[in-house]
This record gives structure tokens, sequence and C-alpha cells, in this order.
């Protein structure tokens, strides 16, 4: 159990400290990985920004993620979703668009401060709050990856063991402090599990923005 993002963030940087990387970048999936991601940057003296993924809801069950899609518009779907949804091309396509306008309202929002940190030949972490169904983060690292990194890490307090199984093969490396069968949600591990809203975000990259 960790006391808060926060808390997540220090337990986890003590992992990576004393390691060597390259010109360090930490990218964070908003908005609750922005805390985790800041505090990695930090104790890492590592560059800071977010990279751009919404999950993509399923049909009457909003809360559970089908698959997700990434800011270049490149979309992910979780294996058991392709057939369910195969029948559904236009439920599909109107989720899609949901979500990459609210991207593109992101995008906006957050990069008001400093254009997208440059990725190519660097050693690039990227991070979340957790790992439920994978989805946004292997829709991140897909994009991120197009990039050349000089190598991929994925850095989470926790994440459901199978989902591991499917983002190993997508990166260089996974760091994750809980991995417990007995999975049901990521907010199941935080004492303190709020939801950030923009301005939250917003300070935290003014914090970091180039000066």
């Amino acid at each position: 159990m960790f006391r808060n993002r926060e808390d997540a963030a220090r337990q986890l940087a003590q992992r990576l400290k004393g390691r060597t990387f390259h010109d360090p970048l930490v990218l964070a999936i908003p908005r609750g990985g922005v805390v985790i991601g800041a505090g990695l940057a930090k104790e890492l003296n590592a560059e800071f920004d977010v990279v751009l993924a919404r999950k993509l809801r399923a049909p009457y069950q909003p809360e559970l993620a089908i698959g997700a899609v990434a800011e270049d518009g490149s979309v992910f779907l979780n294996s058991y979703a392709e057939e369910a949804l195969e029948p559904l091309d236009k439920y599909l396509a109107q989720e899609r668009s949901h979500q990459l306008a609210e991207i593109a309202r992101r995008k906006k929002l957050f990069r008001a401060f400093r254009s997208h940190a440059n990725v190519a030949g660097r050693s690039v972490i990227v991070t979340d709050d957790g790992i439920a169904t994978g989805a946004t983060m292997i829709a991140a690292l897909q994009t991120v990856r197009q990039q050349k990194p000089r190598e991929l890490i994925v850095a989470v307090p926790v994440a459901a063991p199978d989902r591991l199984d499917d983002i190993r093969p997508l990166c260089d490396e996974v760091v994750c402090l809980l991995s417990p069968r007995s999975f049901w949600a990521i907010g199941q591990f935080y004492a303190d599990f709020h939801q950030l809203e923009d301005d939250q975000v917003l300070a935290i990259l003014r914090a970091f923005s180039p000066q």
C-alpha cells in the first residue's frame, strides 16, 4: 500500500537511483501519472514531459478499457475487445474521435509552457500511477518507440501481473514495485487515490517548464 502518489514516486525513484542513464527523460501519462513522473524526474535529475494517450471505453461500461488511442491517432485494442467490437465499428470510430478530441484539448493546455521534448537517442522512462488493462501504456509506448529512444523503460508503482507480460516486449525494461496476484484496481493499493484535475497537472508542469 502506498500513502499517495507522492509516496509511490519516492519508492519508485529509489529503485532507479544510482543507475546510469543517457540524457534521461521521464514521460508521464496524465493525469495521475504526472505526480509519479514529476517525482521520478526530480530524484533522477531528468527532463520531464507528458505523453498523451486515452483509453477507449467499452459500450455501456465506461470504466472498462477495451483499448487506447495515442496522440498520433494510432489505436491499440485489447485482444478480448477485437472480436467483441467487430459489429461495433461505428461505436469504435465515435469513441476514437471523442478521445482524440480530449487529447487535443489536453495537448493545447499542457503544451502551453513548452514544446514536446525530444526523444531520439535518450534514456526514456514512461510512467503512470499504475497499470490495470495496460491499454494506455501500450499506446504510449508504441508512439514513443517510433521516435527512436536509446532505451525505453517502463516504471510504475503497481501493475496487474498479466498486463506486464503484454508490456515487456514493447520496451527494454520494466520496473514495477508491486505486481500482486490479487489485483482489482489501481486504487486499492493507495490510501489516497483522489482524481487529479487539470489545474493540478498544470501546476506541476509549470514547475518543470524551461526557464
